[in-house]
């Protein structure tokens, strides 16, 4: 096949959402169309665990697609008979593994963990289902979704499809490769300190970290204030329309809110905004062409009618990794302790380094000293973003990751050596302020043969302001296609 030629499996694979739910209501196509022409690409371009772009621990290709006929029956139906039709009937959804499926397993690609199943659906996975979402595969991440790559030794290594020797990134590194890949519609993914942001840049999808509680979670870290569940897709609106159907209160998360089925995709141009523009958020070290396809994004912008506001940050990638670090210290770190305890000779380096640093963390900052610090954080962005209708930053300040990399002795950069790869993504302040909602949408692409991605972060719970701007950006950028997979 020539570079960049399609077959009629590759287009239907690669249809967005909304473009499939307008032929699922025409009876134009079908979902069991859909779902066979994205099961032939998964068979032939996924691969093995230790070469394979490798974004699944398991499929169900069987209970998919009993559902795929049930859906398409009932469009025959509703075409006939008229009706609400449910949010997602008939589209593919692969669903990360840390979002439970009673009866199946929930690892988390650990080795204490092998073997757990889950005693009842994570509310994501309710609202999927809910919604006539069919969930044919579960997507990798990297153990208890704690790096920026996505490798384990239960699961492998996943590799990124627009180059099998670099990372999707991580957490969701296997949802952003599926996307990308055209192994399905939607995905879903978390976001603790980037684990949305950072793949859906380096794949050239978009990823959105909603503000704290919007989208419900399940278990006692749900009460973790960096975190949150959220929404992948390859366009704006299709993240758009998964939000609305994940989002809302949900009696299983007592710090969720707000209403369910609400789409935050208003529409609305971008003539008249103010959109602060900061290339670094301070000294983060940026590379030359990251710098130059978020530039051409303010040009993009202001060529539509904003006000591009270049703005300063006083923030140190050192500072901003020892705030969330002393936060993770007191949280996740421990949890990380308590659940891996008496398998730590079977954990993956990074693991094993993050509960190490997070507990370094802690020993040099209390629990009070690090709300402070993240107060601190959440005060300069105030002041900053005062004025402004949103933000537009890097989602990432080097090109690329390596596939299987570590980096238990940090990245080096152009400019210089940072001593944790934390400080190679510029993610991790806005889940410090964590009830802004951040997208992270293509920007271009880089010399790696890597997408590069920016991000829009709104105001404080302001989803569609964010969605409205990325929506804008999405639309001025050209698109870059889909790799060529062999």
């Amino acid at each position: 096949m020539s570079p960049g030629a399609t077959t009629a499996v590759d287009s239907l694979a690669h249809l967005s959402a909304t473009e499939a739910l307008g032929g699922f209501r025409s009876l134009e196509i079908s979902p069991v169309e859909v779902l066979e022409a994205q099961i032939e690409r998964i068979e032939a371009h996924n691969g093995d665990r230790d070469t394979g772009i490798n974004a699944f621990t398991e499929t169900l290709f069987d209970t998919a697609r009993h559902r795929a006929a049930v859906a398409a029956d009932e469009y025959v139906r509703l075409a006939r008979d008229g009706g609400p039709v449910p949010a997602l009937l008939g589209l593919t959804v692969a669903t990360k593994e840390k979002h439970g499926i009673a009866g199946l397993r929930l690892e988390q690609g650990l080795a204490a963990h092998r073997g757990r199943i889950a005693a009842a659906d994570h509310p994501v996975v309710e609202r999927l289902n809910m919604a006539g979402g069919i969930i044919h595969a579960r997507t990798t991440s990297p153990e208890f979704s704690c790096a920026t790559t996505t490798h384990s030794p239960m699961w492998g290594t996943t590799r990124n499809p627009w180059n099998l020797q670099a990372s999707p990134g991580g957490s969701s590194g296997g949802a952003g490769a599926a996307l990308v890949a055209g192994f399905t519609t939607l995905a879903t993914a978390s976001d603790i300190a980037g684990s949305t942001r950072i793949p859906a840049g380096f794949t050239g999808t978009v990823g959105y970290k909603a503000p704290y509680g919007r989208i419900p979670g399940f278990s006692a870290l749900a009460a973790d204030w960096y975190r949150g569940d959220g929404p992948m897709g390859r366009t704006v609106a299709d993240t758009a329309l998964l939000a609305s159907v994940m989002s809302g209160r949900h009696a299983a998360d007592h710090g969720s809110w707000g209403g369910n089925g609400i789409n935050p995709l208003a529409g609305g141009s971008v003539e008249g905004l103010r959109i602060g523009l900061s290339l670094t958020l301070g000294d983060y070290p940026v590379a030359p062409e990251i710098r130059e396809n978020t530039l051409a994004v303010a040009r993009a912008l202001e060529a539509a009618g904003a006000t591009v506001v270049p703005v300063d940050l006083p923030w140190t990638t050192g500072r901003i990794t020892e705030t969330i670090f002393a936060h993770f210290g007191h949280i996740l770190g421990p949890a990380m302790a308590v659940e891996t305890a008496g398998t730590e000779d079977r954990l993956a380096a990074y693991t094993a380094r993050f509960i190490a640093d997070a507990a370094a963390a802690a020993r040099r900052n209390t629990l009070v000293e690090s709300l402070g610090m993240d107060a601190a954080l959440q005060g300069e962005l105030a002041a900053a973003m005062a004025g402004l209708d949103a933000l537009l930053c890097p989602t990432s300040a080097v090109a690329s990751l390596a596939a299987d990399g570590d980096y238990l002795n940090g990245i080096d950069t152009a400019e210089r050596h940072l001593g944790h790869y934390w400080e190679a993504h510029m993610t991790s302040p806005f889940n410090v302020a964590n009830r802004c909602p951040v997208l992270s949408v293509p920007s271009g692409m880089s010399a790696d043969g890597v997408p590069t991605g920016v991000q829009v972060v709104g105001h404080p719970f302001a989803e569609t302001m964010a969605f409205r701007v990325a929506a804008a950006v999405e639309s001025l950028v050209p698109s870059l296609g889909s790799p060529v997979l062999a």
